[in-house]
């Protein structure tokens, strides 16, 4: 059996990891929005330096929002246990893990955008198609996993579940439509997370109180 020393620092290293994944990705995606923006051709040739300057800054971010994601991701998964459906399970993780590669993906494109001007506008739209289309839709099937996995559990409320396929089915069929509906998904991240953190929080008191009651037992 797990330790219930184990059992409670799970929830609070999913929850921080979350937050700051969710912190650093939402602020990725205003700098790539902002210095990437559609039909602009200023950013590739270097001749808007605020722009640049934005680019660059979500390019030194998004490395760090993945290795959160993984920890915030692998913490979900060590909360959940034994109990995860398997078949749920795997494509909970597969869609983590793509999402990881396409976000890297879209930075690494985003970046040649700056270091081959000739090619700048090419790989600016591959940065945001690989972004808003392939990238987020991955993240849907991981909200979609999640939340089916907290609400068979218990681990989620009623309305964090609804509130995550909502979120998964507007990321899904409609989040390339939608200016700006990537930040959806650190929303979503940051909400969980604070949930989860607030939850083992207050798991904390109640476990130490059953400890000295069997102990006095």
């Amino acid at each position: 059996m797990e330790p219930k020393s184990d059992r409670l620092r799970t929830p609070r290293a999913a929850g921080l990891a979350g937050i700051v994944f969710a912190v650093l990705l939402g602020a990725a995606i205003v700098l790539v929005r902002l210095g990437l923006p559609p039909g602009g051709v200023d950013t590739a040739d270097g001749s808007n330096p605020h722009r640049t300057r934005a680019v660059h800054a979500a390019l030194e971010l998004v490395p760090f929002a993945g290795i959160f994601f993984l920890w915030f991701m692998g913490a979900l998964r060590a909360r959940v246990g034994d109990a995860e459906d398997r078949f749920v399970a795997t494509v909970f993780m597969g869609s983590g893990l793509v999402f990881v590669a396409s976000l890297f993906g879209a930075a690494a494109a985003a970046g040649s955008a700056l270091s081959h001007p000739q090619t700048g506008e090419f790989g600016r739209d591959f940065a945001l198609t690989l972004l808003t289309t392939y990238a987020m839709r991955m993240a849907a099937v991981f909200i979609f996993t999640s939340s089916t996995i907290g609400h068979r559990l218990g681990v989620f409320p009623r309305w964090l579940g609804v509130l995550g396929y909502l979120s998964g089915l507007v990321l899904l069929f409609a989040g390339p439509a939608i200016p700006w509906s990537e930040l959806i998904f650190p929303l979503w991240s940051l909400v969980v997370s604070v949930h989860i953190l607030r939850a083992g929080l207050h798991a904390r008191p109640r476990a130490a109180t059953e400890t000295g009651v069997s102990g006095t037992a």
